[in-house]
């Protein structure tokens, strides 16, 4: 850019000083800081305009003419320019600071999910829907038990900053929860009132009785072909299962976690069969409310095919780069998704008795019936 800078420069003084008395040039020279300045640093552009004013001094002492309107017109315009760049670069450095503490909040509250846990083989993906953010309301995590994994994926209400509180202490709460209660709908009471009682203190003090969030909590056994899970107002998974795709409804969905109540709340546990090879996908409500440009929601069952994508990493690869090719390039809300593949085990377990092969299959194809509900 500054040699461009400077051969204009050059060719404007030389054909200035050698056209007639009536012909001037040396005006044109205004424009090469603002050219400048679209490209260059402010450095590279303070540098263009002083020498962009030394040239037209030279002009002005050649052809024995000064013109002060000319010369004020170009200093000021000039100076502008640089400024204007200054505050640019400035501007950018602090979008750059951003998304590096963006970036370090993301490692530290919501990490990629690790690619084995047990028998499993995850993976993970967060779309934020903030401009220039990184994470937003939507959370997940995972932990291991002595007989198991349990998960959770949810979406704390709202976005931004105070969302980024919210969903922070659920999975914190979570992490620790998650090793000492004993039962699924424990650990969701145990959720909705640390929602209740503690997120508000991570949020502003106006939005503290506004703070709630959708959740799917899950727990999948180590040596039963199973999944257990407590839905609170949150989109089922789906289980992929060779040709099939079937949404895992929840028998009895529990309100989001911070609206219900100890006394009157009642978490119903819903168990499933999960064979090896099977994988569940979980994802978040700004997954299939997305839109296009005509309106029309993304059909995330549609779009799935597991022949496809046995591996949980190119499942979601491939679900990341429709969704954003649906909406566009940027979503309307934030949105996460996991993909858990269970791994063939030694042995099928059996379960009072029973083979799990014959205990967990499913009644028919496009339909699943859960095994049990249990209520606490």
């Amino acid at each position: 850019m500054l040699t461009v800078a400077l051969l204009l420069i050059l060719t404007i003084t030389l054909i200035d000083v050698q056209e007639p008395g009536s012909v001037h040039l040396g005006d044109l020279l205004i424009m090469v800081p603002a050219i400048a300045s679209w490209h260059a640093s402010s450095r590279v552009t303070a540098l263009v305009t002083i020498m962009a004013v030394w040239a037209l001094m030279a002009i002005c002492l050649v052809r024995n003419s000064v013109n002060p309107p000319q010369v004020a017109a170009l200093i000021a315009t000039s100076v502008a320019v640089t400024i204007a760049r200054y505050l640019a670069e400035r501007r950018q450095r602090k979008l750059v600071q951003l998304r590096v503490v963006a970036e370090t909040a993301q490692r530290a509250i919501l990490p990629p999910l690790p690619g084995r846990l047990g028998p499993l083989r995850l993976a993970s993906v967060y779309l934020a829907a903030e401009e220039e953010a990184h994470i937003g309301g939507d959370f997940y995590a995972a932990v291991r038990t002595p007989t198991g994994t349990r998960l959770i994926i949810g979406d704390v209400r709202g976005k931004g900053l105070p969302a980024v509180g919210g969903a922070a202490h659920i999975i914190g709460t979570f992490r620790d929860a998650a090793r000492r209660l004993a039962t699924l709908p424990e650990l969701a009471a145990y959720l909705d009132s640390s929602v209740r009682s503690g997120a508000p203190e991570a949020v502003a003090a106006e939005q503290a009785e506004e703070v709630f969030a959708t959740a799917v909590i899950l727990e999948i056994p180590d040596d039963e072909p199973l999944v257990r899970s407590v839905t609170c107002g949150h989109p089922s998974p789906l289980l992929l299962r060779a040709n099939d795709v079937v949404t895992l409804e929840a028998g009895q969905p529990a309100p989001p976690l911070g609206l219900g109540t100890m006394a009157q709340t009642a978490y119903h546990l819903d168990t499933f069969g999960l064979r090896a090879k099977d994988t569940l996908l979980l994802y978040t409500d700004g997954a299939i409310e997305a839109r296009n440009a005509d309106g029309a929601f993304y059909p995330l069952v549609k779009r799935l095919n597991p022949q496809n994508h046995r591996h949980p990493a190119a499942l979601l690869n491939h679900v990341r780069g429709d969704l954003l090719n649906h909406v566009g390039g940027r979503l309307g809300d934030d949105a996460a998704l996991i993909a858990i593949e269970r791994q063939p085990a030694g042995g099928t377990p059996s379960v009072d008795g029973q083979t799990a092969r014959h205990r967990y299959a499913p009644p028919g194809a496009g339909s699943w019936t859960p095994l049990a509900r249990e209520t606490q």
